[in-house]
């Protein structure tokens, strides 16, 4: 398994919101957590990114908070 294939199947069996901080702890738990933190930061930005370009999730604040949520999903009502 890849690793956004690790991150896009946690996030579909997790929903909710996910940022990069997220998405390194699904990757490490999925077993891709060994070695620099600031790298899998990278990483991790970049599988969103894709997933993003892919449709498969859609982003839900500036560019900089690099938050997104699973296509479909629905926001919490405050």
């Amino acid at each position: 398994m890849t690793q956004r294939q690790a991150l896009e199947q946690s996030i579909r069996a997790l929903g909710g919101t996910w940022d990069t901080s997220r998405a390194v702890t699904a990757l490490r738990d999925a077993g891709y957590g060994e070695g620099d933190r600031r790298q899998h930061e990278k990483r991790a930005r970049q599988i969103l990114r894709d997933l993003d370009a892919a449709g498969l999730i859609v982003k839900t604040g500036p560019d900089s908070d690099r938050v997104a949520r699973p296509l479909g999903a629905v926001s919490p009502v405050n």
